[in-house]
C-alpha cells in the first residue's frame, strides 16, 4: 500500500510499528488539510461590506461604464515606465480599451468577489495576486497589468527616450524610471539581468548632457505584495535609494530619493515622474 510515499506492508510490519507509521500519516494528513485551510482562507474579504464595493467595481468593468468608472478613480492612474499616466476622465476614455483589454475584462468580469478577492490591510482590496487594486471606498488604485496595445506604446516611449539620452547612457534593457526632485533629475535603467544603472544631473539640466553621476551597481528590492519597491546603489560610503510608493497615503509621493553615508541619512526628497515631452 502506498500513501503520501510511504510503502506499508501490514503483513511484515510489527504491529508498533504500523500504529506508529500510521500516526505519521495522520499528522502529515492534518497538516496538509492545515495548510490549504490558510490557503482558501487568505483569497477571501474579512468583513461583508467589501463585497458589495468589489461587486460594485466588477459590475463597473462588465458593462464598461466609463462615467461610472470615473466617478471611482483617483487620478492619475500611474502606467509603466514610460508610458505616461491617465490624467482625467477624457483620456480615460481615449485609453480604456489600453488599461481594460478583453483579457483584463474578462478576468476582472468573471471574478468571485469571494473567492478571488481580498483585503491587504492599508493597502486596499486586490484581485488574485495583485492584478487590480481598489481601496475600501471602491476607487481604482492601479493594475499590474499591461496590455498588447501598451506593450506597443511603451516600446515607442523607449525608442524616444533612448534618442534622447547622452551617448554614454543609450544602453540598456529596459527603462525603469526617470524622476526628478527639488534638486536633482535621477534616471534608473535595467541594464542587464538583476542590475540597475542609477544616473543623476542637476535640475534643469538636458538629459542629452553627460550626467554627474553614474553608478552600474543597482539591486531591486520588494517592499510586500503591495507593489512598492526600491532601487539600491552604493558609492564607497554612499548609498543612493530610490523608493516607488505604489501603494500608501494620499499625502506620500510617488516616489523618494534617499541618500546617506555610513548609514546617516544626508538628503530625503520628495520625487514625481519627469515630463520628457
Amino acid at each position: 500500500m502506498l500513501i503520501l510515499g510511504l510503502s506499508i506492508s501490514f503483513i511484515a510490519t510489527p504491529l508498533h510499528m504500523a500504529q506508529h507509521i500510521m500516526k505519521m500519516i495522520k499528522t502529515v494528513l492534518t497538516l496538509i488539510t492545515f495548510t490549504l485551510g490558510l490557503s482558501a482562507g487568505y483569497a477571501q474579504l474579512s468583513q461583508p461590506e467589501y463585497k458589495e464595493v468589489v461587486d460594485n467595481f466588477i459590475d463597473c468593468i462588465k458593462n464598461a461604464d466609463i462615467d461610472k468608472l470615473d466617478s471611482i478613480v483617483t487620478y492619475p492612474i500611474e502606467r509603466p515606465y514610460p508610458i505616461p499616466p491617465i490624467r482625467n476622465k477624457e483620456e480615460l476614455k481615449k485609453r480604456y480599451s489600453e488599461l481594460f483589454d478583453d483579457y483584463l475584462t474578462s478576468l476582472i468580469v468573471n471574478s468571485n468577489s469571494t473567492r478571488d478577492w481580498s483585503d491587504v490591510g492599508y493597502r486596499g482590496i486586490m484581485l488574485k495576486s495583485g492584478t487590480v487594486w481598489i481601496d475600501y471606498d471602491g476607487k481604482l488604485i492601479t493594475t499590474n497589468y499591461i496590455s498588447e496595445k501598451e506593450k506597443a506604446i511603451q516600446q515607442e516611449w523607449i525608442d524616444y527616450e533612448r534618442d534622447m539620452l547622452h551617448v554614454s547612457l543609450k544602453e540598456f534593457k529596459k527603462p525603469i524610471y526617470t524622476i526628478e526632485t527639488s534638486k536633482f533629475i535621477v534616471r534608473i535603467d535595467l541594464i542587464e539581468k538583476r542590475r540597475f544603472r542609477y544616473a543623476s544631473w542637476s535640475k534643469g539640466a538636458k538629459l542629452s548632457k553627460k550626467p554627474s553621476l553614474v553608478l552600474n551597481n543597482g539591486v531591486w528590492m520588494a517592499e510586500g505584495t503591495g507593489g512598492n519597491h526600491h532601487y539600491k546603489f552604493t558609492n564607497g560610503q554612499y548609498t543612493y535609494i530610490v523608493y516607488a510608493n505604489v501603494l500608501g497615503s494620499h499625502e506620500q509621493p510617488p516616489f523618494n530619493l534617499e541618500v546617506s553615508r555610513n548609514g546617516k541619512v544626508l538628503l530625503n526628497q520628495a520625487a514625481t515622474l519627469k515630463k520628457l515631452r
